[in-house]
């Protein structure tokens, strides 16, 4: 039977739902020349998820305990309501990039933003999720839109090509979720976390089909974050998908991927650890390398930008090495975290800064910003900063969230996954510092859009990833207190 407080651990996304579907109404009657409307009317609904959702998480029943409802299918907790608040801010510094780049490559449509309102509330139901069938669910209502705005380009072959890539090898990793689900429900006769972890503590469980089916359900999160080797759909989706859904999905799929991953790899499966540390570890270490040398070789920005996000899954998937300690486990889920707030900051400052130069017949080469800094001074320091932390160069975020992650591998034993960390670093320096090079030190007269809310999303995005650099202390200890429960 539905209660008050099945209801109330699911408002954050029932909000942003209902919304949604009234938004998909009121479009219909909103001119096609003023569909600016419909982004102000989406970003409303988000801020009202975003108010509801801080709101419940000062509550100590949600902070300290966590609400389940549902018999146990969802949960909000203090990890949750930092996911859930993370992944709203992505969503309305989506909308602020898609507001005026839309317009311009004359591909503005109100069905844009109420798709974007309902993957954003698949990721947040994701997040929330307690239950394997309820992660898959929300896998499909995060995905689902995703393919279709891929493809909002139309008639634009690669924008159609790259659709139909994603749609195509998303279904066949929802192919192996839904398998590897199936086969922990053979292994342990339930789906639900909490019933998992007491079956692996006390019943008899069949432990062959509980790893294999733990680690396809890996491999199909692993799709969603584009590790390696699942990888290959993300450069050529990223390149022909409209620039907004890129700059977007960069970020709010791996933020709710982390956190599924979290979620069922650091809580339900904890006694899988020995058994999947050498697979953890091994993805780990290739998705850094593949990651890095890819982008070394890459003349498109978006190409460069999306084995970027590749390498920084890499660093992500560190804090997944199973480790002895107690304490080490949360140090690197709660470097993890911080790490994420730190590239969702770089990739909206580095975004932005793509859709402020592209143009409907190009703008997508690294050459295409040859002179940029001397003539957008704002974009070019904004692009800088962004290269700069995604480096890990000191006195940037990007910096504390790699020294946080390394530094937990170190304590943890993990010696060679940290040099490999370091390695890669080293070499992504090459070239993100090409794309500054570029910049300042090549001629070129670059064609910028003066355009009020991308040129504001660069600015701010560039600043935070400047300014908290200076006070990395209390968003660790944000990140560290949200995980509390999660341990």
């Amino acid at each position: 039977m539905l209660t008050f407080n099945d209801l109330v651990t699911l408002l954050p996304v029932l909000v942003l739902v209902v919304w949604a579907v009234v938004l998909l109404v009121i479009d219909l009657f909103i001119p096609k020349a003023r569909k600016g409307w419909t982004a102000v009317l989406a970003a409303a609904g988000l801020a009202a998820s975003l108010g509801v959702n801080l709101a419940l998480s000062s509550q100590p029943s949600v902070a300290l305990e966590g609400r389940v409802a549902f018999n146990g299918m969802a949960v909000l907790d203090g990890f949750a309501s930092f996911a859930n608040a993370l992944i709203i801010g992505c969503s309305l510094a989506g909308i602020a990039l898609a507001y005026d780049f839309l317009k311009r490559m004359g591909m503005e449509r109100g069905e844009y933003y109420v798709l974007m309102m309902f993957s954003t509330a698949g990721m947040m139901l994701l997040v929330q999720a307690y239950d394997l069938i309820v992660m898959f669910l929300s896998i499909e209502l995060l995905s689902i839109p995703l393919y279709v705005m891929a493809g909002l380009a139309r008639p634009r072959l690669d924008s159609e090509e790259s659709a139909l890539k994603y749609f195509l090898l998303g279904t066949f990793s929802s192919a192996f979720l839904l398998y590897g689900i199936a086969l922990i429900y053979g292994g342990t006769a339930r789906t639900d976390l909490q019933g998992i972890i007491a079956s692996a503590q006390s019943a008899p469980i069949n432990p062959t089909l509980f790893l294999i089916g733990a680690a396809m359900v890996f491999v199909g999160l692993a799709f969603k974050l584009s590790a390696v080797p699942f990888h290959m759909w993300a450069p050529d989706v990223y390149q022909g998908a409209p620039t907004p859904v890129t700059g977007w999905m960069a970020v709010g799929v791996k933020v709710a991927g982390l956190a599924a991953l979290l979620r069922v790899f650091v809580m339900a499966f904890p006694s899988l650890s020995a058994d999947l540390s050498p697979v953890l570890g091994a993805v780990a270490a290739a998705t850094m390398i593949v990651g890095n040398l890819g982008a070394v070789v890459q003349n498109n920005i978006k190409r460069l930008l999306a084995y970027s996000s590749i390498a920084n899954v890499g660093y992500l998937l560190m804090a997944f090495v199973p480790y002895a300690n107690g304490q080490v486990v949360s140090d690197a889920v709660a470097g993890a975290l911080f790490f994420m707030v730190g590239y969702a900051f770089n990739s909206f400052a580095a975004w932005a800064v793509v859709a402020a130069v592209e143009k409907k017949d190009g703008g997508q080469m690294i050459d295409d910003f040859a002179g940029l800094g001397r003539k957008y001074p704002w974009l070019g320091i904004a692009m800088t900063v962004a290269m700069l932390s995604f480096t890990g160069v000191p006195l940037t975020l990007g910096f504390w969230g790699k020294f946080y992650i390394f530094r937990a591998a170190l304590e943890g034993g993990s010696v060679t996954l940290a040099l490999i960390g370091l390695l890669t670093s080293l070499l992504s320096a090459y070239y993100y510092l090409r794309v500054v090079v570029v910049m300042y030190m090549k001629p070129g007269d670059p064609e910028a859009r003066r355009e009020p809310w991308v040129n504001v999303l660069a600015i701010v995005s560039a600043a935070g990833a400047l300014l908290l650099a200076f006070f990395p202390g209390p968003l660790l200890d944000l990140a560290t207190k949200a995980i509390l429960r999660l341990l």
